[in-house]
This record gives C-alpha cells, structure tokens and sequence, in this order.
C-alpha cells in the first residue's frame, strides 16, 4: 500500500513538472517572444506607452570630496628635536591651540643663550651710542666714532629682534628668557581646529624642520573639486545643481551646487576645476578624499520616457520589448531604441517609427524575457 502511495506521489510531481515546462517562453520561427496570458498575470508583467517626462540635460564629470586649503594644516617645527611626548592618534579632535606634542633639543638651549648675550650688549651699545651722538653733536668726538657706535648698536639691535622671533616662533617665551629661565623643551600647537589625518610622530625620534609631523583637516568645510573636459565647460554655471555619489561607499545621489568655476584648463586630460558647496545634511557622511562621480544639470528637456526597468542592454545595444501581437497572450517584437537623458527612474526614448506616444511596450517583466 505505501509502495502505491509512493508511485501515485511521484507521478504527480513529475506531471506538475511537465506542465510547469510548458509554461516556458516560447520563441517563435518569426522571432517574437510569446508569452501566454497565464504568465503575463503569474509574473505581474505590465504593457504601457511612453509618456512625455521632464529630463535634466547634465554634464558628466569626476572628482573628490575636499577641504579649503585654510581649512588643512601641516604641522612642523622651525627647529630640529627629540619628539619627547604625545598622547595623540590619527581621528583624535583637536582645537586650535591645543597642545600637540612637545620636542627637547640643545639647540632650543642655545638659541636662548644667545638671546641673552645679546640682551646684555645692546644696553651698553645704547648706552656708547648715546654718548658718542652727544659728544659728536658737541663737536668732541670723530663723526668716524659716532656713525661705528651707531652701527654696532643697529646691528645688535636687529640681532635682538630677529631672536626675539626666534623664540616666539619656537613657543619660548622672551620675558622668560630674559629673566634667567631657560628650556630645553618646546610645545607645538595646533593651528587650526580639525581632525588628526595624518600622525608621523613618536616618543623619542628625530624630526627636522622639513618634516611633517602630523596633519590636521578641519571637516566642517567639505566641498566638491571637480573636472568638467573642455568641450562641456561652456554649459556650467555658477548656482546650477550637482547630482553626485560616491561609488565606493554606496549608490546614494547627494545635491550640492556650483560655487566657483575654474579659469584655465589643467593638465594632459584637458579639464577645468569646478568648485561645488555641500548641503550641511550630508557632511557628515562623507570623508575627504571620496572620489566622486556627478552630473552636473546645466538645462532641462521634455522628452518620451519609459520605466527605466522596462529597457534592456544587449552588448551595448539598447531594446525594448514591443507588443506585435494580443491573442490568447501577448507576442513581443525586441526593438532597438535610442535613448536620450536618464533620470533616477525613467529613461529618454528618442522617437522613431516603431516608438511613438501610441507604441505599447512591455514596462515591467522585460527583464526576464530577455535571458
């Protein structure tokens, strides 16, 4: 008895297997495609004609998401030393002024000794300068005598200054110096306020005043750099929207807006810098250096529109299915289109003699007649 049960069983998933065959997209000899009205229904198929849609007319272009040049620092020292601590990590926050690392070289000793030498000689060169202008003004002394204190006393003068700066510019504090108080150690500070990029600085090496120590980018000022070929650059404008994405990250389209347009053409490719502001909103999704790939909508058209799902792209050729035949099914004719601008969900039908407003076309389910 089960042994019949079993057999019974198996015939009838092999019966439902040989109708499910004959529900398969039949190609005719006259090359339609013809499905029956069983399987338009099962798989949600819809016939509709193009319709008139509002298309942007756009300018391709390619770039990255970057900062003002204010708005980036390289961090250095004037003087050579030891990098003798930090605490900071490459995404750490910083303001500006903060305490970044400190350095300790004898150099630092040195120029501050010098600095007080020089201190020390300039009140007495005042002091002889003053003296030989009064005994030159009283006819007592050489003019020789006069001008040589004076220019020993310029000299020194200028030397003053100029380490003076020195130690400003070193984060030394001049009074201190002068007051006896010396330091082998120096603080860098942090220029602008931003987010550490870049970090090359560790406990107890050496860095030189062409090294970079650290970069720090201040994010709240992204922006698109972006590179329109020569033969586009007359269409952009300032104010006109930007559609861009960033392919590596995801397929979302974000809006900015032309700012600035470049001057002259650059490099081999023969492109123009296009400068695009951000919508505060999107900020903070975006990191500097994305690469980016926008249009540019520089015009709009009216023009016939299909579902974008209802085209199909055979080796670089562009079809849609069109309805040829309605009886007992639907039979389709593949037709190869031209198509004009794209939106987010339809496509620009270039008008012929088989795509008109009256053309019904398959609009969704063409994809799957077309494996």
């Amino acid at each position: 008895m089960k042994k019949s049960l079993y057999i019974i069983t198996l015939s009838l998933v092999l019966f439902a297997c040989k109708e499910a065959k004959t529900e398969v997209v039949e190609q005719k000899d006259n090359g339609l495609i013809a499905v029956t009205a069983a399987q338009f229904q099962s798989s949600r198929m819809e016939i509709s004609s193009p319709i008139e849609h509002d298309f942007d007319v756009t300018v391709k272009a390619a770039g990255k998401i970057d900062v003002p040049p204010q708005n980036r620092a390289k961090v250095n020292t004037f003087m050579g030393g030891y990098v003798k601590s930090t605490t900071l990590l490459v995404g750490n926050k910083v303001t500006k002024g903060q305490a970044l690392l400190t350095l300790q070289s004898t150099e630092f000793l040195d120029i501050q000794k010098e600095y007080m030498e020089v201190a020390e000689q300039i009140t007495f060169l005042k002091s002889e300068y003053d003296r030989q202008k009064t005994l030159y003004d009283e006819k007592i002394t050489s003019q020789k005598n006069y001008l040589k204190a004076e220019s020993e006393f310029r000299r020194a003068k200028a030397m003053h200054q100029s380490l003076r700066a020195k130690l400003v510019l070193l984060n030394i504090n001049p009074k201190n110096v002068e007051k006896g108080i010396l330091t082998s150690i120096i603080t860098i500070f942090s220029p602008i306020t931003g987010d550490i990029v870049i970090m090359n600085a560790n406990v107890g090496m050496y860095v030189s005043p062409s090294d970079v120590i650290l970069e720090i980018v201040d994010t709240d000022h992204l922006h698109l750099e972006l590179g329109v070929f020569e033969k586009d650059i007359l269409k952009v404008k300032i104010g006109q929207k930007i559609l861009f994405k960033v392919p590596e990250a995801s397929p979302e389209f974000f809006n900015a807006e032309v700012h600035l347009v470049g001057k002259s053409i650059e490099g081999n490719d023969r492109t123009i810098n296009i400068h695009g502001h951000l919508d505060d909103a999107i900020k903070q999704k975006l990191l500097t250096g994305m690469f980016v790939e926008a249009e540019i909508v520089t015009n709009s058209k009216k023009g016939l529109a299909i579902p974008s799902q209802a085209l199909i792209t055979e080796n670089n050729k562009n079809f849609v299915l069109l309805v040829a035949e309605e009886k007992n099914g639907y039979s389709f004719k593949k037709v190869g289109v031209t198509v004009g601008e794209k939106s987010e969900n339809f496509v620009e039908i270039l008008p012929s003699a088989n795509i008109t407003t009256s053309a019904r076309i398959l609009t969704k389910g063409a994809f799957d007649l077309s494996k």
